[in-house]
Formats: structure tokens, C-alpha cells, sequence
């Protein structure tokens, strides 16, 4: 069975209007997130776009998500899964009911991202961002090698951000941002371009905020390719998706608040048919 991929940190985290996108951090300001996202799935997208059955598998990620205004233009961050949990329930077959390969599960910490970003201009927000993953996760554990927490590998992904809030009437604020990007990956996985396009509603005077995006990956399937591998992971190379979501943030205070999220695929390639989720509590600066 072809190995599958982990889509959580590309489609489902989500963060406030004043993190991400191409609005940089004021000099000393932090926003701050901690976030529980989680993925369960029994079936898959192949190399074809069909989807196909699997072993009930999960993974469960606690991430601290942090930005840090360096200048009023250069803004430093970090994405860190302090502890990913990668399980698999029992194969049993459908037959004699028998457990033909036992369940097993791995705790450890994810794959770290580090980012720089730079504010082009700010009257009309365009930014630049150099992002370094990191191979801090296990990339192979358990008796068929097929539990991850982390790809193994170290990328280095160059992005460019644009977007622009407005006011629509009292009380009611709007932003959109859009982004494109090139992922150079290591170790025999194929580069990627990335891209993605969000947009947000604010309202009760800007504390609560219903926001919606869209993201996706193409392979240059340059690298390795999928069928090299014969065990069922979480994590896949050559992997396509277009993916959608939604989000709801509200402040509960004038910088902290709550948040919850859920992701999916309009289409695939190599990837988990099935939602992701994330509820999270943040604390922002800006305010």
C-alpha cells in the first residue's frame, strides 16, 4: 500500500488576521498560539485520485505557533509539534476476524519550522518569507516502518504574501490574502509550488472572526517517487492536493482568544481522504 501524507500543518492550521500572511509583526509585538490538531482516517486518495481503504490510522499534534516582530518590517517565527502521537489500530481480516498486524503507536515531537519574513511594502502589504524545515520528528519507527512523526528530510521553502484589510461598516472589518511559493526538499523527495488564497469577517468590533481558505501543492515529482516505498505511512512523497477550510477565532479578552478549525480536500494525490481538525487558545500583541 502507497504511502500516504500528513496534510495538517498545510491545511488546517490557521491563525488570526495579525499572524501569517503578509502582514509583519510591530517591533517587540508577539502573537502566540497553542494548538491540539488531529487527523483520523481508513481511507486514502492514490497516485490516480481514486480513493482506497487503509488500516485506521491517526496522529494527534500539540504545536506552539509563535511570531515575533524583529523590526517593523522583519518578522521571526516559529511552528513546533512539541508532541506528535502516530498510531495505527489493528489489521484484522475480513474473513477469519483474525489481527493479521497489530496496532502500534509512537509519541515524539514533529518536524520545526523556522521562518523570516519581510514586509516589501506595507501600504499595500506584500512580504517575503524564508521558511527552514527542520527534520526534528521520527521519519521511521515501528515494526513495518511506517510510523512517522516527521518526513526525515530538511526543505527550505521561499514565499511571497499579498493582501489588504479593509473596513466594510461600523463594526465590521475584511481582509483577503493570497501566496505562492517554491518548496526545496532533500533527501530524494520531489520540490513543490504551493499556493493559496484566504479571506476573513470580522465582527462585534473585531473579536469575533469567521475566516475561509483555500490551499494547495503540486509536485515537479522531480525526486523519488512514491512507488519506491511499500509500507503505509503518514508521510509521502509526490503528494498533490487542493484543499479547503474554515475557521472561526474569537477574542474572549482584548488579546486572548479561542479558535477552531476544520480542513479537507477537494482533490488529491497520495493523501488522507479524510478532515482534519484544530481547536487552539492564542494571545496577540497587536490588540
Amino acid at each position: 500500500m502507497k504511502k500516504l501524507l500528513f496534510i495538517g500543518i498545510l491545511l488546517s492550521f490557521g491563525f488570526s488576521l495579525h499572524a501569517g500572511g503578509p502582514w509583519p509583526q510591530k517591533k517587540g509585538n508577539l502573537y502566540f498560539k497553542v494548538s491540539e490538531w488531529w487527523l483520523v482516517f481508513n481511507q486514502h486518495y492514490t497516485d490516480q485520485g481514486l480513493i482506497d481503504p487503509n488500516v485506521t490510522t491517526g496522529l494527534y499534534n500539540t504545536t506552539i505557533y509563535a511570531e515575533y516582530g524583529l523590526t517593523n518590517r522583519l518578522t521571526g517565527t516559529i511552528y513546533a509539534p512539541l508532541l506528535s502521537r502516530n498510531y495505527m489500530n489493528n489489521l484484522v481480516s475480513n474473513t477469519t476476524k483474525e489481527v493479521i498486524v497489530p496496532g502500534e503507536a509512537i509519541n515524539n515531537i514533529g518536524d520545526v519550522d523556522i521562518s523570516l519574513k519581510y514586509a516589501i511594502n506595507k501600504k499595500f502589504p506584500v512580504s517575503i518569507s524564508l521558511t527552514l524545515g527542520l527534520p526534528t520528528g521520527i521519519a521511521s519507527a515501528g515494526s513495518q516502518q511506517n510510523l512517522q512523526t516527521g518526513d526525515g528530510e530538511f526543505n527550505q521553502m521561499l514565499q511571497i504574501d499579498a493582501g489588504q484589510g479593509f473596513n466594510l461598516s461600523k463594526g465590521v472589518s475584511a481582509y483577503f490574502s493570497t501566496y505562492g511559493g517554491f518548496n526545496n526538499r532533500s533527501n530524494g523527495f520531489s520540490d513543490e509550488v504551493r499556493y493559496g488564497l484566504e479571506g476573513g469577517l470580522s465582527f462585534i468590533k473585531n473579536r469575533l472572526w469567521i475566516i475561509g481558505r483555500v490551499n494547495g501543492v503540486e509536485s515537479l515529482k522531480n525526486g523519488e517517487t512514491a512507488e519506491t516505498f511499500s509500507s503505509t505511512s503518514i508521510f509521502s512523497n509526490n503528494s498533490e492536493y487542493t484543499s479547503y477550510g474554515a475557521e472561526v477565532a474569537l477574542y474572549v479578552t482584548k488579546r486572548v482568544g479561542f479558535s477552531a478549525s476544520v480542513a479537507s480536500a477537494f482533490r488529491g494525490e497520495i493523501i488522507a481522504a479524510a478532515p482534519s481538525y484544530s481547536v487552539g487558545f492564542f494571545y496577540d500583541m497587536s490588540k
